[in-house]
């Protein structure tokens, strides 16, 4: 998709010549004649980069670059007929990321054009990198903690805490509780539990299940004669609530 310029100059014969030879180089271009008609534009269009003078009706440049650096990242590239310092000093404080003096050739304006356009791309790369990689960071976190309201376990650290307090599994209540909190809502059988959580080779019987939720409900239930994690489905087994 083309980058879109907006031109903000007041001498038609100068939009003219500008719009044209930045359209010749493929990109979509808009113009504004005064000031006040460049922050209509700019607002509208949020344009890629601003060719922007500085000697403007309504509102000079250096004032539509002060209201724009407000509400947007848009490079501004800023023209004047002035080659004073006062005019570049003002003009790069207000917010405007490069300065050309008039009359200037149609080559340097691209080449200064260009120049503005890359940096701006890779700094919406850069962007674009840090946020995704951000992203990917928070999703790891979540990954690596189940977060059941005050209960959450680590599954980096094999840690578990309760109203931010860590709890003392042991080995095997650990497993069953990360086993139970990967299958939330769900109704898992005791023999289901015990060949998943022991091994399908383990020797014993499903009452080694019923132990140890029982040791579980009493770590991590507000009570553990009438549980609300770890709820019991008559003639099936167990279903974890969170």
């Amino acid at each position: 998709m083309p980058e879109i310029i907006l031109v903000v100059e007041d001498e038609p014969a100068l939009q003219e010549t500008l719009a044209y030879n930045l359209k010749k180089e493929g990109y979509t271009v808009e113009t504004a004649g005064d000031g006040r008609a460049a922050l209509e534009s700019a607002r509208k269009f949020k344009p890629d980069l601003l060719v922007l003078d500085i000697m403007l009706p309504e509102l000079d440049g250096f004032e539509v670059a002060r209201i724009l650096r407000r509400e947007m990242t848009t490079p501004i590239l800023m023209l004047t007929a002035r080659d004073d310092e006062i005019d570049r000093v003002v003009g790069l404080e207000v917010g405007a990321d490069d300065y050309l003096t008039k009359p200037f050739s149609m080559r340097e304006l691209m080449a200064r054009v260009k120049a503005q356009l890359r940096r701006a791309r890779l700094l919406r790369e850069e962007f674009d990198r840090e946020s995704a990689e951000t992203q990917s960071a928070t999703r790891e976190m979540q990954h690596e903690t189940l977060v059941f309201d005050n209960l959450i376990v680590n599954l980096t650290r094999r840690e578990v805490t309760l109203d931010g307090q860590p709890l003392q599994l042991k080995p095997q209540e650990y497993e069953l509780l990360l086993f139970f909190a990967e299958h939330k809502g769900q109704m898992l059988s005791r023999e289901f539990i015990l060949e998943r959580v022991w091994g399908w080779d383990y020797i014993g019987d499903s009452r080694t299940v019923d132990v140890h939720v029982r040791w579980l409900r009493q770590k991590i239930e507000a009570d553990s004669a009438k549980p609300e994690r770890i709820v019991t489905v008559r003639g099936g087994g167990y279903r974890f609530e969170g």
